[in-house]
Formats: structure tokens, C-alpha cells, sequence
């Protein structure tokens, strides 16, 4: 599937996404986006379990990864983007986020939490990750 260079994101959906992150403090916080992957489009958002409940690390929950995809999928839509947060640090992929990529067609959306003020503008950035190497794409929120 041929996809889109950058990612929209509606301003509703960024802001639930950066309330998620903040409310599963220390820990990270992840999930998933639906929407048209070739427009490169998110219209909704998936809140799930950190399996790892760490602060360091993320692992979308097993049951919540089939519960969400079967949703997306259900709702005609396609997986846009996996979303996590980065409690600390800045909003760009670790090495540990690099290695265990497993959606090279998906975009990877990180906030980080640094700033607990924040807006999703500045909070939210958006990457592809494939073959150990993450390259950002615009991110637009509207």
C-alpha cells in the first residue's frame, strides 16, 4: 500500500491523546489510530493498556491490540498510526521504540510529557520506523 508523507491528525483526537498520556503518569502510555492510511488521515483514537506499565517502556496490551484492530477494521478504517508517550524525554523514538517497530506501512506518533503544560502542537511529532531507523514526517493538527 502506497501511503501518504505526513500525517493529519483532528485537534479533538490530539488533545485526547496527550489527556491519555498525562493520566497514565509515570507510566507510558499508548494506542492505536484508525483512519485512511493512504490520505494519511487519523479519525479516531484508541486508548490502551501498557502491558509493561513502565515508565521506559510501552507494549500495547495483547488483549486490547485485538480488541482495537478488530474495531478498526470493523469500522471500515485502516491502522494509521501507533501512539505512545515518553514521560521524560523528548517526543522522538529510542532505540528500544526502533528496534521493536513491527508497522513499517503505519506512522509512529510520540508525545512527550516533559512539559506537563504542553499543547498537543508542540507535545506530538510523528515518524516512520522501519529497519531499526525512524525519519519524522510533518504532523498537521486540524
Amino acid at each position: 500500500m502506497v501511503t501518504a508523507e505526513g500525517l493529519t491528525i483532528p485537534r479533538e483526537i490530539a488533545s485526547r491523546m496527550l489527556e491519555h498520556a498525562r493520566g497514565e503518569l509515570p507510566n507510558e502510555a499508548c494506542g492505536l489510530l484508525g483512519g485512511d492510511l493512504g490520505a494519511g488521515r487519523a479519525a479516531s483514537f484508541h486508548p490502551a493498556r501498557n502491558a509493561e506499565a513502565s515508565p521506559l517502556r510501552y507494549n500495547v496490551h495483547p488483549d486490547d491490540l485485538v480488541r482495537i484492530i478488530f474495531g478498526i477494521e470493523d469500522a471500515g478504517e485502516d491502522l494509521v498510526a501507533i501512539f505512545h508517550s515518553h514521560s521524560a524525554s523528548p517526543a522522538v523514538p529510542s532505540a528500544t521504540d526502533r528496534r521493536t517497530a513491527q508497522y513499517p506501512e503505519a506512522f509512529y506518533v510520540l508525545a512527550t510529557l516533559a512539559d506537563a503544560d504542553a499543547s498537543p502542537e508542540t507535545a506530538l511529532r510523528a515518524w516512520r520506523i522501519s529497519d531499526g531507523a525512524s525519519t519524522e514526517v510533518p504532523l498537521a493538527l486540524e
